[in-house]
This record gives C-alpha cells, structure tokens and sequence, in this order.
C-alpha cells in the first residue's frame, strides 16, 4: 500500500499487508453484524424522525405566518431552520444513501426521495455516493475535498489566488447548497470550451438543475410569503436565514469530517490496485469525527461519527454509535489513529488548516506543515 508514504511520520508504515487484510476481515465482521440485526426498532427511529421533521417545519411555517411579529419571527425562524437541518442531514442524506432501502418502503427509499436542496437527487447521489466515497479525500479525484476552490494538501503547488481561499470558503460555506449543486454539474469543468457547454448530457444536467433550484425559490420565496400576506417581506426573510443557517451547519459538518489536522488526504497512484482491506483504512485515516451527545450526533445527521459512516455508508446511522467503540479499539490495536475532538475544536482546526494553506509551504522561513500524530494504543486507553 502506497497511501501516505511520503509523510516523515507515516501512520501505516508499522502495518504488513496481512494486517491491513486483517482490518478489512475485522471491518467486514462488524458490518455484517449490523446488518443481521437490522430490523423494527431502526424502522420506528428514522419514521419518527421523519414525522418530528414534518410537524417542526409545518408548525414553524404556520408560525411564520405572523413573522411581522417579532417574537413569532424569531421562533419560527429558529424552528425552520432545525426543521431543514433535520431535513438535510439525518434524513435526506441518509436515505439517498440506501440506509433505508431494506425497509421496501417506497416513501422512505433512496430511488424515490428528493431533499429540500438546491441539487437534484440523481445528481447528488452521484458525485456523493459513486465518486466521493469512493475516492476519498483522493486529490483529483474527490470534489468534497476542498470543492475544487481551495488548497487542500501541502503537495498541490501554490497559487496567489489561493490567499482568497478564506474569503470565498466562507462565502461558500453561506451558499453551500448551490456550491454543491455546481460541483454535481462540475460546471467549473464543463464550462471551460465551447464543445463541453454544448455538451446534450450537461445541458439536460443543467437544466434539470436549475428547475430543482426555480421549485425551491418558489416555495421559500414567493408562495410561503405570499400566504403570510402583510408578513411577506418578513417571511421570506425568515426563510433566507434559514436556508442560510442550514448551509452553514452543513458545510460546518463537512469540514470537521474531513478537514482537521491529522485527517490524510492521498495522491492519485496510491489507490492503484486498492484491496478492499486497503480502502477500508484510507476511510479511517480520510475521516474524523465529532464528539458528543445524542443531540449533536442527531443533528449533524449521524456524521460525528463520520469515520464509521464513510467505512460503513449504507447501515442505518442510528446504529453508528453503537458501532464506534468496536471502530475505536480496532483502529487503537493497529496503531491508527482515531482522530476526533468537540465540534468547536474540530472546525477551528479545520479553518486554521484553510488559512495555513493559503500561504506557501515555505511561509516565515518554515515548513508550513503540521505533522501527523499517531493515537497509540496506551494513549486511547488512557
């Protein structure tokens, strides 16, 4: 296995090829256990999920109504953006994953479900589903890693543009939907020459996308605001700054999965003739979680525990925390480290390796890397 060899501090230079087919075994075992166990108790979590969702975003719209009020401004907006937070993250997200697929519940099935967001399922599923997990944190290959606006590994060569990169990672963060949106498109690629703009596989792609995103305006924008009569200009205010809240807990998530420092990123060739034993590990080391209570796990869709999800993409993400402790141990006994902190701690660390690498390597007269620490097993334990 190629994967980070370049680092001085290789975290896998300790593991043999046996080991490495030993994890995936292991891995392959935990995995399998979820799935002999799956069955009401999981059903009755996401429907009650899903009807919780429905009754906040129904009840916060209908408080929205009287949005010139200030006070019913405040909670509905407030409620509204939970409502699509929820939405988004440990309901849409999750199913169009196939979490729920087992169920043969046609309501609650990734092939029928279109989430309240600017980028159509079928597109999202894609770069999502087939491309990201698949090639994670793999620089080239995976758009999630950096969304092709930033620097996200000392190796790529610096640029001056990249010295924005705080700048328009934020602005990014704000409008996160539609940024995701552009990157199912790869609009940044099929917009380069003529020939890939006039492209009938792209144009209908576009197209597709930009009628999700006229449905979604129109429900936000004009008919919610509309019914609220004299609350129009208010309710409608009330729904950008959810929109706005949602986009930025999201691309908050993202960050703290994969972002922080001592999460791995890989060089193309390092993944040439992948074991299944060796992808395995490039999700642990590509990934980090966020520590916490039922609450922050529900809220960020079940993605604190986002080692667990990209090992395992398609169990149910009420299950993932019952998993994490087998994850942690396995990883602790092979040396791995199992990178994971509070949320705040996780996305400072995330948005001071976005500054850090705006500058060139060399910034100061020093090596603007950070290396990687590997968790010892005495260490977890402890």
């Amino acid at each position: 296995m190629t994967v980070v060899t370049k680092l001085a501090d290789n975290p896998i230079a300790h593991l043999s090829k046996a080991d490495i087919e030993q994890i995936g075994r292991e891995l392959d075992a935990i995995r399998q256990s979820v799935l002999d166990s799956r069955g009401g108790s999981d059903a009755t979590y996401i429907r009650r999920v899903i009807k919780t969702q429905r009754y906040l975003e129904l009840g916060s719209r209908a408080v929205l109504l009287f949005s010139i009020l200030p006070p019913a401004w405040f909670v509905g907006t407030a409620g509204l953006s939970l409502a699509k937070i929820l939405e988004i993250m440990e309901i849409g997200h999750n199913i169009m994953h196939g979490q729920w697929d087992w169920m043969r519940d046609p309501k609650i099935h990734s092939t029928t479900w279109e989430w309240d967001n600017a980028s159509p399922s079928e597109q999202w599923k894609h770069s999502h589903n087939e491309l990201h997990h698949k090639y994670t944190n793999v620089v080239g290959k995976d758009n999630d890693l950096g969304y092709g606006i930033m620097r996200v590994d000392e190796d790529q060569r610096w640029h001056p543009l990249y010295l924005g990169q705080p700048l328009w990672s934020f602005i990014n963060a704000c409008f996160f939907e539609f940024g995701i949106a552009a990157y199912d498109l790869q609009l940044g690629h099929n917009l380069a020459t003529k020939e890939r703009r006039r492209n009938p596989h792209f144009r209908a792609e576009a197209k597709k996308t930009l009628r999700k995103i006229r449905k979604q305006f129109t429900k936000d924008y004009l008919i919610h605001p509309a019914i609220s009569g004299p609350s129009f200009l208010h309710t409608a205010a009330a729904n950008f700054t959810a929109n706005i809240v949602r986009n930025l807990w999201t691309n908050s998530v993202i960050l703290c999965g994969h972002f922080p420092e001592g999460v791995q990123t890989f060089a193309r060739k390092s993944i040439v003739g992948e074991t299944r034993g060796e992808w395995y590990v490039r999700q642990m080391l590509g990934s980090a979680n966020i520590s916490g209570g039922k609450l922050i796990h529900i809220m960020t869709g079940n993605l604190s525990h986002q080692i667990e999800h990209h090992l395992f993409p398609d169990l149910p993400s009420n299950r993932y925390a019952e998993i994490a402790p087998k994850v942690r141990d396995l990883m602790a006994r092979y040396d791995l480290a199992y990178v994971t902190g509070p949320m705040p701690k996780q996305l400072a660390s995330a948005w001071g390796k976005i500054f850090r690498l705006a500058l060139p390597n060399n910034f100061g007269g020093r090596i603007n890397k950070t290396p990687v620490r590997v968790v010892r097993r005495e260490q977890v334990a402890a």
